[in-house]
């Protein structure tokens, strides 16, 4: 299975020119391998939430649902470093993402604030959070960290770290204020876009090289969260207030939510040292 995937790994990585591709033949199979190297790249989030869908509510063999998700969480993590899809420095990287994710679960689902809730029983659970949440967040991490490799990603008119490093302070420290002095999602979101606005994201579908603004990829990546978050609380993992009497979409301004939580995210992956080699800042 490795080998296997190891070597369609070379093949997606191969920058081989196709010389012969031309018109819409090429862009029909960039487009291919673009979204062939986007699935790969969640593989983390695909074998996790195949995990969350596959176990009943009622969980495996008397261990309930949250414990058995936290196991295939762990199981698929240490798989992930064992076969060096993931470094030691990456798994540092998504270990923080762990600890951001849950300090931010425990004050959501607390009996003060109430956004949401896990109703089912764990043995694993820490102050109404069950532990198998860091993953949730961690699997943001684990596809920029892989689409980072298959991409040849390279960032271009990045803004200076400390400015960077601020902007996704306040936008995870919002998370937990808005609840008191009043909601500044969109005055960041603004600030993130004057920030970022000539950021450009250099990546290689196939065999040349492309460019998107990287605030679109921001808002591409929230959009794929919201919508597995909407499956997650079909599937009843976990749910907010206005579902617990019957399943209703969650509401759209989340997708903003998430975009700026991806802001973050990727802030935490730009300072690990073989990413951050190929992150262009303008000197001032």
């Amino acid at each position: 299975m490795l080998n296997t995937l190891n070597t369609f790994d070379t093949h997606l990585l191969d920058g081989a020119p196709r010389s012969g591709l031309r018109g819409m033949q090429r862009f029909l199979l960039e487009f291919l391998y673009f979204g062939i190297k986007n699935a790969r790249a969640c593989l983390f989030v695909g074998l996790f939430f195949s995990a969350v869908f596959l176990t009943p509510r009622a969980g495996l063999f008397g261990v309930p649902r949250y414990d058995v998700l936290l196991v295939a969480a762990l199981a698929i993590q240490t798989g992930m470093v064992w076969s060096k899809l993931e470094t030691w420095d990456e798994l540092k990287a998504v270990c923080l993402f762990h600890l951001v994710g849950f300090a931010l679960e425990v004050f959501k689902v607390s009996g003060a604030i109430a956004s949401w809730s896990y109703p089912d029983f764990a043995y694993t659970k820490l102050w109404g959070v069950p532990l198998f949440t860091g993953f949730m967040y961690a699997a943001v991490g684990s596809y920029i960290i892989q689409a980072w490799r298959l991409f040849d990603l390279r960032i271009r008119h990045h803004p200076p770290y400390w400015m960077a490093v601020l902007i996704a302070l306040l936008i995870y420290a919002n998370f937990f204020t808005h609840h008191y002095i009043g909601d500044y999602r969109w005055y960041l979101a603004a600030a993130a876009l004057g920030l970022y606005a000539r950021t450009m994201v250099v990546y290689r579908p196939l065999d040349r090289d492309r460019r998107m603004p990287l605030l679109l990829s921001f808002v591409l990546i929230g959009l794929f969260i919201w919508l597995a978050e909407n499956i997650s609380t079909f599937w009843g993992v976990w749910r907010y207030p206005n579902q617990l009497g019957a399943w209703s979409a969650v509401h759209v301004s989340k997708w903003s939510s998430w975009s700026l939580l991806v802001v973050m995210t990727f802030t935490i992956i730009a300072h690990l040292k073989h990413i951050k080699a190929s992150i262009h800042v303008p000197e001032a």
